[in-house]
């Protein structure tokens, strides 16, 4: 190997030379690998129970309310108390979540209503988590291998996204108990891993300061139109093309793949992510940042559209597996320009903030998706979706003009 290839190599791979972002990539992965367990399980069970997608909504709709309800105290919580702490207490109580679940199908009383409570709960433990995760990584690592850390933290839940989904799948064909049984033991190890990190610095914000205070992360997101920009646009286009909450309604009715192949649906965009985040690793993002993030979310409404009409089960894995690698450029560029422009003191607001935009993107657009298609059908749903995100790149692109005209990821 020649001494360029192997520089390549290591700068690839420089965020792992740090102790501390190597237990917490792991702790990531982890987490989001029980939590995509527990998602597939539970859909597949609700819907295989009820046939009624719009329970697929509700499921979403819970576990996003939390983090829209609290995202003020969760935000100034993890720029007032250890990042660490906040991160590990709550996956202890996804943990706690997981077991409740796992006594419901043990006992027999998978109802509805007690799974969407618990879920709920599970829903204030990442409304929690989802700011303090985002924020810790900045506090474990130099400056310089920021970027670098950001890609591959990114890829921890997007590997996770495949593996998690396939398991799930796979383990719900033994039994549901067993997958959330499984699932709790990743969230255990999870838990243990983000404790032994190394007690990191951080800026904590000493002043009260009221209600400003409070709200800062939302004045600073309006204030800064380029990230405003960056995660309304995936806000709505994903709110609006998200198709996750109906893989079991396509999974069992129309291309007849059964709970296996709903978790290889789930796990096709994923696939999809890892293969665009080796890409983005190996060639940096350098130019046309705001262009790529535009043309990236209009690829990912078309992909998306493709997906709802196909009756072929290959097309249809291929379809997503586009729509997570066009979805992750988007991920990647609006993680990376909100962690570098974004002061350390008010980052744990920040993230708050973003962490209601992907909750309604996510979750929301589950809730969304899953009524929708109770009264027009999935294939509509999904559909129409896809084509609604790319009139959002469109309309984005004209009215954050600073956002389509920005070339590198830096100041």
């Amino acid at each position: 190997m020649s001494n360029s290839s192997h520089s390549s190599k290591e700068e690839r791979f420089a965020a792992f030379g740090n102790k501390s972002f190597s237990k917490y990539f792991l702790a990531r992965f982890l987490t989001y690998f029980a939590t995509q367990i527990v998602s597939v399980a539970v859909g597949w069970q609700i819907y295989d129970l009820t046939r009624d997608p719009a329970l697929l909504g509700w499921i979403g709709l819970v576990q996003f309310t939390p983090a829209l309800l609290l995202v003020v105290i969760t935000g100034i919580t993890s720029d007032r108390f250890g990042r660490r702490l906040i991160m590990g207490l709550s996956v202890f109580v996804e943990m706690l979540c997981g077991l409740v679940i796992l006594g419901l199908a043990l006992t027999g009383n998978f109802e509805p209503v007690y799974v969407l409570i618990t879920l709920t709960v599970f829903g204030v433990a990442r409304a929690f988590h989802t700011p303090a995760a985002s924020s810790l990584v900045v506090n474990i690592v130099p400056k310089e291998l920021f970027a670098n850390a950001v890609g591959w933290s990114t890829a921890s839940w997007q590997l996770a996204g495949i593996v998690g989904p396939v398991a799930g799948g796979l383990l719900y064909g033994i039994s549901g108990a067993f997958a959330y049984g499984v699932a709790v033991i990743l969230f255990l190890f999870a838990t243990i891993l983000i404790f032994s990190i190394a007690k990191p610095s951080q800026i904590i914000e000493k002043d009260r300061g009221g209600l400003k205070k409070l709200v800062g992360g939302f004045s600073y997101v309006w204030k800064k139109k380029v990230i405003l920009g960056a995660i309304s646009l995936d806000l709505f286009a994903v709110l609006l093309g998200g198709a996750v909450a109906l893989m079991p309604v396509y999974a069992r009715d129309i291309l007849n793949l059964g709970s296996e192949g709903l978790g290889l649906l789930r796990a096709a965009p994923g696939i999809g992510a890892v293969i665009m985040i080796g890409l983005i690793t190996a060639f940096p993002i350098r130019k046309h940042a705001g262009l790529l993030l535009f043309v990236s979310v209009a690829l990912f409404g078309l992909a998306t559209v493709i997906f709802g009409v196909s009756t072929y089960a290959w097309l249809s894995i291929f379809a997503l597996m586009l729509v997570g690698g066009f979805d992750m450029v988007s991920v990647y560029i609006r993680e990376v320009l909100m962690q570098l422009w974004t002061p350390d003191h008010v980052r744990g607001r920040v993230n708050a903030v973003n962490a209601i935009f992907i909750g309604a993107s996510n979750e929301l657009g589950e809730f969304r998706a899953g009524f929708m298609a109770a009264a027009y059908g999935a294939v509509f749903t999904v559909t129409i979706g896809g084509a609604t995100a790319i009139a959002v790149a469109g309309v984005w692109a004209k009215i954050f003009p600073s956002l389509r005209k920005a070339q590198s990821l830096d100041h």
